[in-house]
């Protein structure tokens, strides 16, 4: 039940870019389109929920004097692992997302998860740490990326779905407009949180 719990609470009481308020950099730079949010969340899903594991697996063996510099390790050769095989499968979307996947290395919430969870928890909990985490971290690229192409270009994934009247708000898809997108999602969750409360 703790595991599932840890599972849960990644996906919204600790969602990434809107709760812990972290991983801002990517979220901002590649949701110009829902399917780069898709793929920049599950390549960090990957190296989170990887990491995790093999940190709280082999955390009694890291020395504490060298621990942060052991993640970092730990998380690059992930990275590369995601890295290749985008590079390998998804080329498109590899050149899209372009240095934000080597980015991963530093990207807080992983290194985060790995300091405050997975360093002092078991393998499963970690794991189940890691993908909830790293899901809600996709759902939120995902959501941005969606608004934010629905609005600056009239499609979704690529497809045309509004009409031939629509004029984009082409503002949007620009880096001001995904300031002024995440800054109305962190409101409205806000209010939906504030509601469950009361």
């Amino acid at each position: 039940m703790s595991a599932w719990k840890d599972f849960i609470r990644g996906l919204w009481e600790d969602i990434p870019p809107f709760r812990l308020v972290l991983g801002l950099c990517p979220t901002l730079a590649v949701t110009t389109a829902a399917d780069n949010g898709i793929g920049m969340g599950l390549a960090t899903t990957f190296v989170l929920t990887c990491s995790n594991a093999l940190i709280s697996a082999i955390r009694s063996l890291i020395p504490k004097k060298v621990r942060i510099a052991s993640y970092i390790v730990i998380i690059a050769s992930f990275v590369v692992i995601v890295e290749l095989f985008m590079q390998a499968y998804f080329y498109r979307l590899y050149i899209v997302l372009g240095i934000f996947i080597p980015l991963i290395v530093v990207n807080c919430i992983i290194l985060g998860r790995a300091e405050a969870f997975a360093s002092k928890k078991p393998i499963i909990n970690s794991i189940m740490d890691g993908l909830g985490h790293g899901l809600g971290f996709t759902l939120s690229l995902t959501v941005l990326g969606s608004i934010r192409e629905l609005l600056g270009s009239g499609t979704i994934f690529g497809y045309h779905v509004m009409g031939a009247d629509f004029m984009p708000f082409s503002f949007l898809i620009k880096p001001p407009g995904a300031f002024v997108c995440l800054g109305l999602l962190l409101g409205a969750m806000n209010i939906i949180s504030r509601g469950k409360v009361t």
